[in-house]
């Protein structure tokens, strides 16, 4: 597996694996054990970037990936991420990036992942009642605790990753980017590259969208977060399957799968970038990693760029609640 260095000092594999939806947002699949022998797969295939946060369960997201590196910790870079008021039902009320809640938020996570250190510790979504420069010092001070190695943001703006960063160096911010999500070309990408920051893209397949294995007619379990986002409803995946049609073409051209030629396309965007694409089958998992090994001449990004620019993605990428938790 090819490396990739972010910023700050942080390098990893060219390709991390997102750990959410062993836990959260995808319904339910698979046993406890069948995830743990995935992560630590993983690892046998050169990853050494794994995301978790606090959130996803809650909780119990953390423990699993803790429990499945446990025996590689020394191998492997833990992302996991703070920022949300979870309550004692495990709903969550809000952001909450109080320099005192970090502080709490930052013990759990350790006791969980049972590690001495967080790799990059993220604030999950920026808290608007809380100024991002007490944020950023607050995680400088773990830092030099030796509690955290590194400082990350999600779904940041590019002022906001500014004023961060200008307190503690930024060495990653984590968006969603993919080519049926290509807003932070606009702002947070130019701020990336001028500051050294790395981008480590979530969703990167568009949520399983850009696999082809989703149409019209695919249906999604209770607790897929999926049923909720306008971007799958039944007109807008039919509407979008132009965007698959157009990377199925350039995958058979390539002897690759449409999966691999997104993930492609991400790796070509820049070298400070490693995209984290979640899954829970291990086939999925060889075929996403495969992605590494697929050489994109400039022919053929010029292609996908030509055609991309005639598509028109329909339907918002959140519901309108998750939406307004952005920052950008």
């Amino acid at each position: 597996m090819q490396e990739r260095a972010l910023g700050d000092g942080l390098t990893v594999s060219a390709i991390g694996l997102g750990c959410m939806g062993m836990s959260d947002g995808y319904g339910t699949s698979g046993t406890r054990e069948d995830h743990i022998a995935l992560i630590r797969s993983a690892v046998d295939q050169g990853v050494t970037l794994f995301d978790t946060a606090e959130v996803y369960g809650p909780y119990v997201n953390e423990e699993l990936v803790g429990e499945a590196l446990a025996p590689v910790r020394d191998r492997v870079a833990v992302a996991t991420k703070f920022g949300f008021d979870i309550g004692p039902e495990g709903d969550s009320n809000g952001t909450d990036s109080r320099p005192e809640h970090i502080r709490e938020a930052v013990e759990g996570s350790l006791r969980r992942l049972g590690t001495d250190r967080i790799d990059l510790y993220y604030q999950h979504r920026v808290d608007p009642d809380v100024p991002i420069e007490d944020v950023a010092g607050t995680v400088k001070e773990l830092i030099a605790e030796g509690k955290v190695l590194h400082f990350g943001l999600s779904e940041a703006s590019a002022a906001t990753i500014r004023r961060a960063h200008a307190v503690q160096p930024v060495a990653a911010v984590q968006s969603e980017y993919s080519l049926w999500w290509r807003r932070p070309e606009e702002e947070v990408l130019p701020v990336l590259d001028e500051l050294g920051i790395g981008l480590v893209p979530f969703s990167p397949l568009g949520r399983g969208f850009l696999t082809g294995a989703v149409d019209a007619g695919t249906t999604f379990a209770e607790g897929d977060i999926r049923n909720s986002i306008p971007r799958f409803g039944a007109e807008a995946r039919e509407a979008n399957r132009v965007l698959v049609d157009l990377l199925a073409g350039i995958a058979a051209a390539k002897g690759a799968t449409t999966a691999q030629i997104a993930l492609a396309w991400l790796l070509a965007q820049r070298e400070a970038l490693a995209p984290i694409p979640g899954t829970r089958r291990p086939e999925r998992l060889a075929e996403n990693l495969g992605a590494a090994s697929v050489d994109l001449t400039k022919d053929d990004l010029d292609a996908i760029e030509r055609a991309a620019s005639q598509v028109r993605i329909q339907g918002g990428r959140y519901s309108e609640a998750m939406e307004k938790m952005t920052n950008l």
